[in-house]
């Protein structure tokens, strides 16, 4: 059987965006409010148990500083943080610090070129997605992809298999002549919940998550390249 399609996350499998830009962007936002908090690389690492960044810091505060949390302001405080680090994240894309993954920006442009429809499946808001592909891409990158589905489009997030049963219904394609590219376990447990066959491109902060399930595991420094996908989906198919 074909593959007719990609489906890809994006923090963390298209670029290393939550080191290197989700977690500034919030230690940022919490100065400029005026927060003492602060989110080192190890804590960080942990906090990405919890899918999307506004209940990341409402899970911070319950669990790390209770007093922050009782805050009668608090609902309005969080939205504020994340709106700011938001723009600080913008501002970091824009300046071209936040690079593609290597070889995932080939493969994007080769599936494309070969009819292969694309397709993201994110928790992350809509123009963190959309600035991410532009600051790499070009400025038109967004209408390469049949779908993007981002955080805004459904409620529940990762693990849920919610982002995935929307992109597959925008795209009108059964799962099994999908192929969804994911870093971490709960993006894992998402795609597969869907139905859709998962290749995992491993990063620093999922090295050593289980990615039982997964038909692919490729480490970091891994090429990942259509030839390779094709290939493994023609021989899953048959098998």
């Amino acid at each position: 059987m074909a593959l007719r399609a990609l489906i890809f996350d994006v923090d963390g499998t298209l670029a290393n965006t939550e080191r290197d830009g989700h977690r500034p962007a919030f230690n940022a936002a919490f100065a400029e409010i005026g927060l003492p908090w602060h989110w080192d690389e190890a804590l960080y690492g942990k906090l990405l148990v919890v899918g999307g960044g506004l209940e990341r810091l409402r899970f911070y505060a319950a669990n790390y500083d209770t007093a922050t949390h009782a805050r009668p302001d608090f609902d309005e405080l969080m939205h504020r943080v994340h709106d700011i680090k938001n723009r600080n994240y913008q501002r970091l894309l824009a300046a071209g610090a936040i690079p593609l993954r290597a070889d995932i920006g080939q493969l994007i442009c080769d599936a494309r070129t070969e009819g292969v429809r694309l397709a993201i499946a994110s928790s992350s808001i809509l123009d963190n997605v959309v600035g991410l592909l532009r600051a790499n891409l070009g400025p038109n990158v967004d209408s390469w992809f049949d779908v993007i589905a981002s955080g805004d489009a459904v409620a529940a997030k990762k693990p849920s298999p919610d982002i995935y049963l929307y992109a597959l219904r925008q795209l009108n394609l059964p799962p099994r002549d999908c192929l969804a590219v994911e870093d971490s376990s709960h993006g894992l447990a998402a795609s597969l919940a869907a139905g859709i066959p998962t290749v995992i491109t491993v990063s620093d902060y999922t090295i050593h998550e289980n990615f039982d399930g997964a038909r692919l595991v490729l480490a970091e420094t891994e090429r990942v390249s259509l030839d390779k996908l094709r290939l493994w989906h023609a021989t899953a198919s048959t098998s």
